[in-house]
């Protein structure tokens, strides 16, 4: 396995955790503990007892960001598989497009939520916005594996029609 397929490998699994932990970060309702309960994007629980949470400016934006960041790390998961088992030179520009997005999209969803929440004394971030906060460099991390591999592909294609060994 060289160079350019270890990089897609790893560009898919850390693309793979970095979609798992967004997807249980926008799905759990543990964002944030107070003293009366726990709560979410979608929900806040007192003890038992859960229920939706009404419309706030910040958490909509937040929780859409989230979404879509959820929804981009499957596209790029998808993206990056089909290059995975294909056999020749693919290009990874997109997908590695792609899991920037993914990672953008979490960034700006979890700074908002961060603003809006780090100033209030009663509540103490949890796992569910910490998970969030760790999709991020796989994201990331996965985007710079398919660029890397994508720029090994390139240099491969403009050195071939050269007459020399290397």
């Amino acid at each position: 396995m060289g160079v350019k397929r270890s990089l897609q490998s790893g560009g898919t699994l850390l693309g793979l955790l970095g979609n798992v932990l967004t997807i249980l970060s926008t799905a759990t309702n543990y964002w944030n503990h107070s003293t009366g309960g726990h709560s979410g994007l979608w929900q806040e629980c007192n003890g038992s007892l859960c229920s939706n949470i009404p419309c706030q400016t910040m958490l909509a934006v937040t929780g859409a960001c989230m979404v879509l960041a959820a929804g981009c790390g499957i596209v790029g998961l998808v993206m990056g598989l089909r290059i995975l088992c294909q056999e020749g030179n693919s290009r990874g520009q997109t997908t590695s497009a792609i899991f920037f997005l993914c990672g953008l999209l979490l960034l700006i969803a979890l700074t908002g939520y961060t603003v809006k929440n780090a100033w209030k004394n009663d509540i103490i971030f949890s796992w569910s916005y910490f998970l969030g906060w760790l999709a991020l460099p796989f994201s990331v991390l996965a985007g710079f594996c398919f660029l890397l591999a994508d720029m090994i592909v390139q240099g491969t294609d403009a050195i071939s029609g050269f007459p020399v060994c290397l």
